[in-house]
Parts: C-alpha cells; sequence; structure tokens
C-alpha cells in the first residue's frame, strides 16, 4: 500500500514546471488520497497536476466525491485486466515524483509509523502511476507491487519504484511489468506518530533513540 506521501523536490532539474499551480510546491509531508500530487508524464517531461484517487473516464457521477472506490493504488500485476484501469494501463502511464513515503507496524490502536526515503543519491523517488482525465479534472493512481526486503518486513505490499531505465520503459507502455521495482533502494526509520491534518518537515524525523 502507499497512502501516505511527501511532496518531491524538483528544484534544479529540467522538468517543465509551468503546469503547476500548487502554491507553496514543495512543502507538504502528510500528503493524502484526493488531494493534488504532481506527475509527470509526455516526452519531455512535464509536470501537471493530479488527483490523487484515479476516476475512470466512463464514471458518469456528478462530482468526484461521488466515486467511492480506493483507487488511490492499483496492482500492476493485474491492473491491465481491470474494467477500472483498462482504459489507461498503455496511454495513461505517468511517474509520480515523492520525496518519501509512509507505511505503518505494529496492532490496531498502536500503529507506529515509519518513514521511507531514497536509498541511494536521488533527491526522489518515482513511482509508477497511471493518470485518467474525468471530465475536466486529471486523476492519477500509484502502482503497487509485492513487497521487497527494501520494506524491512513492514509491509507485504510497496509502491512501484522506478530506477532511471525503468522510467523510459514504463512511460513507453511495456507490458513488461512482473520485474518492476524489485531493485528500489530505500532507507528508513520511524517517526512519532502524527494525525490527518499534521504536517510540517518535523514529521519525517527519525525517532531519537
Amino acid at each position: 500500500m502507499c497512502g501516505r506521501i511527501v511532496d518531491p523536490n524538483l528544484r534544479n532539474t529540467e522538468v517543465d514546471m509551468s503546469q503547476i499551480k500548487l502554491d507553496p510546491f514543495g512543502s507538504r509531508f502528510n500528503v493524502k488520497p484526493t488531494e493534488p500530487v504532481v506527475i509527470l508524464a509526455k516526452t519531455p517531461l512535464i509536470a501537471m497536476e493530479a488527483r490523487w484517487v484515479l476516476i475512470p473516464s466512463w464514471f458518469d457521477g456528478a462530482s468526484p466525491r461521488d466515486w467511492k472506490a480506493a483507487t488511490f493504488n492499483a496492482r500492476i500485476e493485474d491492473a491491465r485486466d481491470k474494467p477500472t484501469f483498462r482504459q489507461v494501463w498503455r496511454r495513461g502511464r505517468c511517474l509520480v515524483p515523492v520525496g518519501g513515503f509512509y507505511e505503518w507496524s505494529g496492532p490496531k490502536g498502536d500503529r507506529q509509523p515509519h518513514f521511507f526515503r531514497p536509498g541511494g543519491n536521488e533527491a526522489n523517488l518515482h513511482l509508477a502511476g497511471l493518470a485518467s482525465r474525468w471530465r475536466d479534472l486529471l486523476t492519477c493512481t500509484i502502482m503497487t507491487r509485492a513487497a521487497t526486503a527494501a520494506m524491512g518486513g513492514l509491509h507485504d505490499r510497496m509502491p512501484v519504484i522506478l530506477n532511471a531505465d525503468e522510467r523510459e520503459a514504463w512511460l513507453g507502455s511495456t507490458d513488461d511489468v512482473a520485474t518492476r521495482g524489485a531493485g528500489a533502494m530505500l532507507a528508513h526509520h520511524p517517526v512519532a506518530p502524527f494525525g490527518l491534518r499534521d504536517d510540517g518537515p518535523e514529521l519525517i524525523e527519525a525517532l531519537a533513540g
């Protein structure tokens, strides 16, 4: 699963940011589904805003809130065959850059959050995503896969984290997805529990001791 993310640092990159209207951008440390996120698509890469919960173009509801399915994540193993994602499997590929993400461990009622960040030299993680335009609203989902050792045993699923070569292949609509994200390098540490509306850089600070 991937249900909370941190804004990426896209400063000093070659990505065209002219379409981003988030103000300020890059300062959110507790981004949740239904909130706007940055996605990268096209060649050369252009940054766009998308609502994080994919709504298929064929949905006939009156409002985005009418879509009740939890489509903020999609399983890369079977999304191609799911009615919700089938139309955008090839032509809706995107990247979702993030500064990191959270995962929780422990029993219900005493959950311990952990912050995951790039394990190498890159400033951001580039997650595989799909984007769908519903009426005038661009929406997206983050792909997940079976967890690797990089998750430290904290969860059985993880976002599909793409290296440079995999990003190009993903955007090129390849169907060879079985091993995508298998080599992702992550670092993580426990952080203090936080609430739904909490935000700020203190959320990603490691617990003392």
